[in-house]
């Protein structure tokens, strides 16, 4: 199995570094206290330093904005999963809190200002691939059994056989979402100007080493761009 960035998302977004984290082994079951701590202080901090009417403008924030807008999706109508969360936050909603992978994640998203989500690898058909959509993929979104098919020119993650996420980063699969059953996962954290590798790096050596602390996994990191558009897994 592989992850491989398209070549021409590469050159349509020539900054982009996509760190792959790989986790194998992992207890997801059960809950920590030292994660829910750590996301009530992310919380907070949020609610601190930003506020909704500019957050659009943001450096963090306005990059995936402009791409959203590059490959013909509504930015005010579709936000990156960062923005999404961080959003949810300043209206006074807590993020849901459900599984120790997906809740560290979640936390060193809003941490660090990077997209990040994540696939349980045993639902994978095939190799992974960011790329554009040709608009005929299937996609059964999270929570629902509907399926329904990306736009064309949607930038996607997919398999063999389904989108795993649509727009990039706005809605995640059902069928390859992470549950406490998940024993092997592929995490992903995404970076475009001015976020850079070396930053990159740093988020996804925080995510391994997180992994290996609550969930008594193993966990490896890759950093995929122009360089490096594949890595086997």
């Amino acid at each position: 199995m592989k992850v491989i960035v398209n070549k021409q998302i590469l050159k349509t977004f020539p900054k982009l570094n996509i760190g792959i984290v790989i986790a194998k082994n992992i207890e997801n079951t059960g809950s920590d206290e030292k994660i829910y701590h750590l996301l009530e202080e992310i919380e907070d901090l949020i609610k601190l330093n930003f506020v909704s009417e500019k957050l659009a403008e943001h450096p963090m924030i306005s990059p995936w904005r402009a791409a959203y807008s590059e490959f013909g999706s509504k930015p005010s109508k579709y936000n990156s999963s960062v923005e999404a969360l961080m959003r949810s936050i300043l209206k006074g909603r807590s993020i849901p809190r459900i599984s120790k992978l997906v809740d560290l994640y979640n936390y060193l998203s809003l941490k660090h200002l990077v997209p990040m989500g994540a696939d349980d690898l045993a639902r994978i058909k095939g190799n992974i691939k960011l790329t554009f959509a040709s608009g005929k993929e299937k996609f059964t979104p999270l929570g629902k059994k509907e399926k329904e098919h990306p736009d064309k020119g949607e930038v996607i993650y997919k398999d063999d056989e389904k989108v795993l996420c649509r727009r990039w980063n706005w809605r995640e699969c059902d069928e390859s979402k992470i549950t406490e059953q998940t024993k092997e996962a592929v995490i992903y954290i995404e970076g475009i100007f001015p976020v850079t590798k070396e930053k990159l790096t740093e988020v996804c050596r925080e995510c391994a080493d997180m992994i290996k602390t609550f969930c008594n996994g193993k966990a490896e990191y890759h950093i995929l761009n122009e360089k490096n558009n594949q890595v086997k897994i």
